[in-house]
């Protein structure tokens, strides 16, 4: 028996996508503490035109990452995020889970 998802793995996200000759980033989450979201893992893949795929954090600081990622994309420099409830830009971009995620963001290719 064959078990479907609809769900696409960033990694071959983003491998089509450099083959497509796209700029291409990919945001980790790298460590979690209390109610986080998403686990360590889980991830998130953009483009340049600002397409993305995958998830960091079920959707509560997705914009906030795809902005970095974009920023990331053209400086070439990797990025360290870190949101949580007691920061206010975790407020701003809607994770009011209670818990914090440190998220890592960089260029592939």
């Amino acid at each position: 028996m064959t078990i479907q998802t609809n769900l696409t793995d960033p990694l071959l996200t983003a491998e089509h996508w450099m083959e497509a000759g796209r700029a291409v980033a990919i945001a980790t989450v790298i460590e979690t503490w209390g109610s986080a979201p998403r686990p360590v893992g889980s991830q998130l893949v953009v483009d340049g035109d600002g397409n993305f795929e995958g998830s960091v954090s079920g959707g509560c600081v997705e914009g906030a990452v795809v902005a970095a990622a974009a920023e990331v994309i053209a400086a070439g420099k990797a990025q360290m995020l870190e949101f949580g409830v007691a920061d206010e830009t975790a407020w701003r971009v809607g994770l009011s889970c209670g818990g914090r995620i440190r998220v890592f963001v960089e260029r592939l290719g």
